[in-house]
């Protein structure tokens, strides 16, 4: 995997880049730190209240806003100048916490100064906001935290294998890192991922996807799953022609922290799931990932991993799950989409 050696230089070429290169959105030269898709209608209402001078230095690709969090602990890896994190406030309520960690002092400020007027509008104070880089969570205690979020970050970090570390040891048993970033569909050679632009950019320090699902497995996120994804558009003509034939997308991945470590592939124990409705925003069907779309009220059946994502994890309260790990019926049929558990005859159906 091709990553910079100088960590600090990295560090530094980052802060500056989103410290004083960027003013404001308009000034980046692709999509890859826009928002890729539209977020739902209720983070759209909350994200009318947050201060305009947040939204102007925000460098997302994605919405990893999960709803139906109230009262849960959540932090920010990367949050800039505090978007999510001001929207995240919301969703978790005055019994709720946010933190937000970033190296850049200039989107400290901007987090910083508008917090007040915000916590004023709410009714409430919940949020804090953290000096310090997302490889070394010092000032976070290890399993203590409910979700993690984080847009278009990771990629710029010179440590990935160490940021997946650090969030897999301060989540605890139930908790889930829900991140949005950008992926290769190659390693990148020098000439782009110590490009300062396109570094800058969320582009050159994008790793190849397949590394990327290598790291999470190996600090103990040995499941996986896309929510959504989206192709970058390089605009600048230079940098087109410097990535050549290399492809980039915005991917959001959920990777769970949960009691017992999910298996390597979908095993088969007859379990089924019915979802309960209660998620906000989500009245008739949840969408766990990108082939899992359960249905309100209706009994499906799951895998081993996907039972123990909506019953083991933050998300259990919002579902029944019938059935244990006691009888194995091996691995699972899968399919493109999981099926009604009355639909399959003996008892199969499709999950993954």
């Amino acid at each position: 995997m091709n990553m910079k050696p100088d960590h600090a230089e990295v560090r530094k070429e980052v802060s500056e880049y989103y410290g004083e290169t960027l003013a404001k959105t308009e000034d980046l030269k692709t999509n890859a730190c826009l928002t890729s898709k539209a977020p739902s209608k209720a983070i759209r209402e909350i994200l009318a209240t947050v201060p305009p001078e947040v939204i102007a230095k925000y460098y997302g690709c994605g919405s990893p806003l999960p709803q139906g969090i109230e009262g849960l602990s959540v932090l920010d890896l990367g949050c800039g100048s505090g978007r999510d994190c001001y929207v995240a406030s919301k969703l978790v309520g005055p019994k709720g916490k946010v933190t937000g960690v970033d190296m850049t002092p200039q989107q400290l400020d901007v987090a910083k100064r508008n917090q007040a007027a915000y916590a004023e509008t709410l009714g409430y104070a919940n949020m804090t906001f953290v000096h310090g880089t997302i490889e070394n969570l010092e000032s976070i205690p290890s399993d203590s935290i409910d979700i993690i979020i984080s847009n278009c970050v990771v990629n710029l970090s010179p440590d990935k294998p160490a940021v997946l570390r650090e969030a897999f040891r301060v989540l605890r048993a139930g908790g889930e890192f829900y991140f949005s970033d950008v992926y290769g569909d190659r390693r990148l050679p020098k000439s782009i991922a110590e490009h300062t632009v396109l570094v800058g950019e969320c582009v050159g320090g994008a790793l190849y996807e397949q590394d990327f699902l290598r790291i999470a497995r190996l600090v103990g996120f040995t499941d996986p799953r896309i929510l959504d994804s989206a192709p970058i558009d390089i605009k600048d003509p230079a940098l087109i022609e410097l990535v050549g034939e290399a492809n980039f997308t915005s991917v959001t991945y959920r990777l769970f922290k949960l009691p017992e470590l999910l298996e390597s592939l979908c095993e088969d124990y007859g379990q089924v799931a019915v979802y309960k409705g209660t998620i906000p925003g989500h009245a008739h069907a949840y969408q766990l990932d990108d082939h899992h779309r359960l249905e309100t009220g209706r009994p499906m059946l799951v895998c081993g991993n996907s039972a123990a994502m909506v019953g083991d994890s933050w998300l259990g309260k919002h579902f029944t799950v019938t059935g244990d790990r006691s009888t194995h019926f091996g691995l699972f049929p899968c399919g493109l989409e999981p099926v009604a558990a009355a639909a399959a005859p003996g008892g199969g159906g499709s999950c993954c």
